[in-house]
């Protein structure tokens, strides 16, 4: 390819930077939150607004370069090659509320920080992830596990329309009445069928939460485990929890209690008053001594400090598994590949409980196939000599349902696994639909779904 010809072509269509690796800026406009995958395209085009990205997709399909779209960068899988064209659509922040019908609109490269905050000032909330920095709408085509979940279900779930340009470079509009085998689609099928370039979604009317975490020594990992399990069968939908067996480095900036030595972390949302709120956490507090406790009541545009993600840039593996459920003899199987005396290497592995709204089909239909999980079982790792990515999820394989949480798959290694992602019947169905919409397959350094060949 002669990327100072196609640079000029594009150049005369977008306002954004056209930039090649010998540019200045380059690496900065391929460069994504999570480095465990180095993107190396021909071409990198920042785009501005959706008539833009038409321009990109139009001018890609006529020249045959297949293309990958990020916006923060935080799961990616297959790396764009000296062959493609890297579209980022960072620049499209733009986000509005209309607080009557309860309803955001958000471009294709908004964060949920902003949602939130935006959201606030209406007494309302959306149903985010862990991290605020993630992007809204990557974040939501993988389904969305949010902190609210088992009382709203995911993410995905409040859709209301999709602005997305397909392969073909039209603008279409998705949503339960128009373009309904698009809509059905990109709500779990990831960006495998054209760029979103604003998502519309209903918000919650939630104010306050009681939420934090209970920080436990290592050595309690076992009782922590144990405990939790049976407590998570007990509480209302209203609470939502994990629990994260957390191995954090020696360094700046981690805090000095959680460097070097592994922590049993259980993080907690609730929706309801405080004084339920704490009379619902007390069989936590009484497992162990805490190292740390941080449960309070708190308003919504504080819920980062459940979780306490990484704000800064970094090299990760993720992997995932649903389960199906988590009994004795599943609890004594993680904790013989990720406790104490285990040796894993991993910095987090982390279950996740679900179930509640979660468990029930939404009011229209989606592509999200993870309603008979019980648990998301996800691992963190960094890349190097010793890492085992894999090793902790593969270990559990008895107890999963099948499938994978796409949104916790991140590296080159998983950029096949999407089939994994779903039932048969509904794979069956995206191919399908990825068939239709993009045949040749131009949206594919993804979890990608391909087409079917020679219909």
């Amino acid at each position: 390819m002669d990327e100072s010809a196609v640079a000029r072509r594009l150049v005369e269509r977008v306002t954004g930077p056209v930039l090649g690796p010998d540019d200045e800026g380059y690496a900065a406009e391929v460069a994504g939150f999570n480095r465990i995958v180095e993107h190396r395209p021909a071409i990198a085009v920042g785009v501005r607004d959706a008539l833009e990205v038409r321009e990109v997709v139009d001018f890609a399909a006529g020249a045959v370069i297949p293309m990958a779209v990020q916006a923060t960068g935080h799961g990616p899988s297959a790396a764009a090659e000296d062959t493609g064209l890297l579209l980022n659509t960072r620049r499209m922040t733009d986000v509005s509320i209309d607080p009557g019908a309860r309803i955001a609109r958000a471009g294709a490269g908004a964060q949920w920080q902003h949602v939130i905050e935006t959201a606030a000032a209406h007494g309302l909330a959306p149903l985010n992830g862990s991290s605020p920095l993630v992007g809204v709408v990557g974040y939501t085509l993988g389904g969305g596990l949010a902190l609210m979940s088992r009382k709203y279900g995911f993410a995905a779930d409040h859709v209301t329309a999709l602005e997305v340009v397909t392969a073909d470079a039209r603008l279409r509009i998705a949503t339960a009445e128009r373009n309904e085998d698009l809509f059905w689609a990109l709500r779990g099928g990831k960006g495998n069928f054209g760029v979103v370039t604003a998502i519309e979604f209903g918000l919650v009317p939630v104010t306050r939460i009681y939420g934090g975490g209970l920080f436990f020594p290592g050595e309690a990992s076992a009782d922590v485990l144990h405990n939790w399990r049976s407590w998570v069968e007990t509480v209302p939908e209203e609470m939502s929890s994990s629990l994260a067996l957390m191995r954090m480095p020696d360094m700046e900036p981690i805090p000095p209690f959680l460097r070097g030595k592994l922590v049993a972390h259980v993080r907690v949302v609730h929706l309801g008053p405080g004084d339920e709120g704490e009379r619902l956490v007390k069989p936590l507090r009484e497992i162990a001594p805490a190292m740390v406790d941080t449960l309070a009541e708190m308003p919504y545009t504080r819920c980062a400090d459940i979780h306490n993600d990484p704000a800064f840039p970094i090299p990760y593996h993720e992997r995932s598994v649903m389960l199906r459920g988590l009994g004795d003899d599943a609890v004594a199987e993680l904790l013989a590949l990720a406790g104490p005396e285990s040796g894993c290497v991993d910095l987090v592995v982390e279950l996740r409980h679900l179930g509640g709204a979660m468990a029930r089909p939404p009011a229209v239909p989606s592509a999200v196939d993870h309603r008979d999980a019980a648990f998301c079982l996800s691992t963190l790792a960094l890349p190097g000599p010793g890492a085992r990515p894999a090793q902790v999820v593969d270990g559990m394989a008895s107890w999963t349902t099948g499938r994978r949480y796409l949104n916790f798959l991140a590296g080159a290694e998983t950029g096949g696994l999407a089939e994994e992602g779903y039932g048969a019947g509904t794979y069956a169905r995206l191919r399908d639909i990825k068939t239709r919409y993009d045949p040749d397959n131009l949206f594919r350094f993804n979890h990608n779904i391909p087409p079917r060949t020679g219909v």
